[in-house]
């Protein structure tokens, strides 16, 4: 290790350093609030003034960071967020959580990472630590922020220090947080991890260092990968059991009851979030440079992208039951986020059910009790949560379960509604009764 590198691990591990996080989203706050809550002089950066002037009032904008937890860390002067770059001269670590969408033709889209990278490259100083954390493919920490820094003269490992560690961020999940989910680093060299997991390992109970940049940047993909290409097996199943008269959520649970060599994964109405449906785009991109076609990943992609307009469908089977076409019904939506618990709504198949439904021109309100107004790009309206209450369903033709939040009267549902159309099993417990339900 040479000499700048074990200033900097000293600087780190007595908590001297500053610690700039530009992008203080749902991967970037809670890393925030580590650095802030261990003692750190902290400073948030992100370009949206909302946020700023939220975090300065003591205010959290993401639903499971609380409000009490923000505002300790802001009294106390751990934390200070801002708008202006110019704040990165000052700091030690510049760890990057900015989104990375697609673009045209489902292509990466990198602005977000290029943009950052050209401010600190503006204030990159020797001994400076650069961390990218945002998902994206391999040899982008190499390639393009590397290229980026590049042009200061200054050498990764020698005059300044460089690595990739992904966020592993799952909100709602009470079992782990982030400073107890392990930490992949990888540096662009030996000093460079040194460097990078010593500031990681003040925050987190453990820290995995790989080889390289590019094995953290591939694990982070192996992993949504693997739940995107599990979860499109289990959707197929579902669609086929549904023919065959089998329930796929009790296979689930039978084959779950062996010890060894099964994991379950669990049908629903699409994927959401912004990681796992576009995450593996980001591979199949980069593996057409190698000539190779990611046949498994393009798959998993097309089978998970045709769930949304398989509810339709089932939909559509169940009013006509009713004797119900699908135009004009009052089609109310249980749940918008992507996931349960949790008030995040990127990319949640919720979003082009609805499209959908408009399309055919049905009347479509929504219940989300972690979503009081949903906005979207995808969508072409406002649109704000409506009370759950039995009069609601009961005037709904028809209830659409596509969240399964736990603070809801799914009891209240069943008996109330005219008909339910649940995605997410939820209804379980009356299946056998004389309840109008039909699994989608």
């Amino acid at each position: 290790m040479n000499d700048l590198a074990a200033r900097a691990v000293e600087k780190f591990q007595s908590h001297q350093a500053v610690i700039g996080l530009i992008g203080l989203g749902y991967a970037g706050l809670p890393l925030c609030c580590c650095f802030a809550e261990a003692g750190f002089e902290t400073v948030g950066f992100d370009v949206d003034p909302a946020k700023i002037k939220a975090l300065a009032a003591g205010h959290s904008y993401i639903e499971h960071i609380p409000a009490a937890r923000i505002q300790g860390i802001v009294s106390s002067g751990a934390l200070k967020a801002t708008t202006s770059f110019d704040q990165l001269a000052r700091c030690d670590a510049a760890i990057i959580c900015v989104p990375t969408p697609l673009g045209e033709g489902k292509s990466p889209d990198l602005r977000h990472i290029v943009d950052t990278t050209v401010e600190i490259k503006q204030r990159l100083h020797p001994g400076q630590l650069v961390v990218l954390e945002s998902t994206t493919y391999p040899g982008t920490t190499d390639e393009v922020v590397r290229g980026i820094l590049d042009e200061t003269g200054l050498q990764p490992g020698k005059d300044y220090f460089l690595a990739f560690s992904p966020e592993r961020e799952d909100p709602a999940n009470h079992a782990f947080h982030t400073g107890t989910i392990p930490k992949l680093v990888g540096g662009v060299t030996k000093d460079c991890l040194a460097v990078a997991a010593a500031a990681y390992g003040e925050v987190v109970k453990r820290v995995v260092p790989v080889s390289s940049a590019r094995v953290a940047e591939a694990s982070k993909l192996l992993e949504n990968i693997y739940r995107c290409v599990n979860i499109a097996m289990v959707n197929e199943l579902k669609v086929l059991f549904q023919k065959m008269g089998i329930d796929i959520w009790e296979v689930i649970d039978a084959a779950a009851t062996k010890p060894f060599g099964f994991t379950p994964f669990y049908p629903g109405p699409g994927l959401g979030g912004h990681c796992i449906p576009i995450d593996p785009v980001y591979l199949t991109w980069k593996a057409r440079q190698y000539d190779f076609p990611t046949r498994f990943i393009e798959l998993a992609g097309e089978i998970n992208g045709v769930m949304p307009t398989y509810v339709v469908d089932r939909l559509v089977q169940g009013l006509n039951l009713h004797g119900k076409p699908l135009k004009d019904s009052r089609i109310l939506l249980l749940g918008v986020a992507y996931k349960a618990d949790v008030d995040d709504v990127r990319e949640s198949p919720s979003l082009r059910i609805i499209r959908i439904l408009e399309e055919r021109l049905a009347n479509v309100s929504f219940h989300d009790p972690h979503v009081p107004i949903l906005r979207s790009r995808h969508l072409t309206r406002e649109m704000k949560s409506v009370p759950l209450t039995a009069e609601i369903i009961r005037e709904a033709d028809a209830v659409v379960v596509l969240t399964n939040h736990r603070n809801v009267d799914y009891e209240m549902l069943v008996k109330n509604a005219r008909l339910v159309v649940d995605t997410r099993n939820v209804t379980a417990p009356w299946k056998d009764s004389d309840a109008p339900i039909l699994q989608a």
